[in-house]
């Protein structure tokens, strides 16, 4: 599908439904693709009356980082579309790293949406991001769920953020950009491969047709399977459950053993969610851990990040902690 104002608003209407004049705030670095994004949601937000804020982030990484922040809000007021920005405090630039920076950032954005009522954060991640955290995820060894990658809506501390041009590629982009003289800032941190994602995506701009075609078929297979996966393992989990309560969780612990380990790391996080509505919090190391002492005899109980679980009789039971 051509990237255009027509074809996005038309793909905003179809896929979501909103409020009458709905408040949405969208994350804008400055770069090609969230300026892309600012441009469209600004042209939908005129037909639904709606009303808009784009969120930049200072994240005091560099010395020039609210330079940079300054230029970009004034593209925006050029554009007339009305910006803030949001530094981050240096006490929590520690670790200088990018999944810090990214931590910093949602926390930011979801913070400022929360405290100004704001239901949904728009980010601008395409095709080729998808492709670059598949191959990122597969290097580090992520499970089924997680080589799914980036979704097209997802919840982030209670706020809705949603990915309008996943599945738009960075070219369609950058020619939208030029057919409407849409200017952007380059971060120098995209080229900087001391980084993980900065060297992932130079191998793939480096890789020939051949390979790139085989990772897409690769990380289409996933995208394909993703939903018969998901309701495979719900169905596993029901088949095990003997009993259920919010604060407990029972299953039958001859099944649970017959499970390959993948299923079992599966349902536990599954369970560790339905108690605390957190993700990826669990390593799979402890998982590992737990699996080879519930199998012995003299396994009684085991705290698997605040949450107990205990062997009784036929039985292995998942309690949550109270707080």
């Amino acid at each position: 599908m051509i990237l255009n104002k027509k074809n996005f608003i038309k793909s905003i209407n179809t896929n979501f439904v909103f409020e009458n004049k709905p408040f949405i705030a969208v994350a804008v670095s400055g770069g090609p693709d969230s300026m892309c994004l600012i441009h469209l949601l600004n042209e939908w937000n005129k037909n639904v009356n709606g009303k808009l804020i784009a969120l930049i982030i200072d994240h005091n990484l560099r010395k020039d980082s609210l330079a940079e922040a300054k230029l970009v809000k004034t593209y925006l007021d050029d554009f007339g579309i009305n910006s803030k920005i949001l530094s981050t405090k240096k006490n929590k630039v520690v670790k200088r790293n990018m999944n810090e920076a990214r931590v910093n950032r949602y926390n930011l954005l979801t913070n400022f949406c929360i405290q100004n009522n704001i239901l949904y954060l728009f980010v601008a991640h395409h095709a080729d991001d998808n492709l670059e955290t598949f191959l990122y995820r597969k290097i580090s060894g992520s499970d089924f769920e997680g080589l799914f990658s980036i979704k097209f809506v997802s919840l982030i501390n209670k706020i809705n953020v949603i990915r309008p041009l996943i599945n738009f590629k960075k070219k369609q982009i950058l020619n939208y950009n030029l057919k409407n003289k849409i200017p952007f800032v380059n971060d120098p941190s995209n080229l900087n491969i001391d980084y993980t994602r900065p060297m992932i995506r130079k191998f793939i701009l480096n890789s020939n047709s051949k390979l790139l075609n085989q990772i897409e078929k690769d990380f289409l297979k996933i995208k394909n399977n993703y939903n018969p996966y998901k309701n495979m393992i719900s169905e596993i989990l029901i088949y095990n459950i003997l009993k259920i309560k919010r604060n407990f969780v029972e299953i039958n612990i001859h099944k649970f053993l017959k499970l390959d380990f993948l299923q079992c790391q599966k349902i536990i996080r599954i369970i560790y969610y339905f108690f605390y509505k957190k993700n990826n919090v669990i390593r799979t190391n402890k998982i590992e851990i737990l699996m080879k002492l519930i199998d012995q005899n003299n396994f009684q109980i085991f705290n698997l990040r605040g949450m107990l679980i205990k062997k009784v009789n036929n039985s292995v039971i998942f309690c949550k902690i109270s707080n």
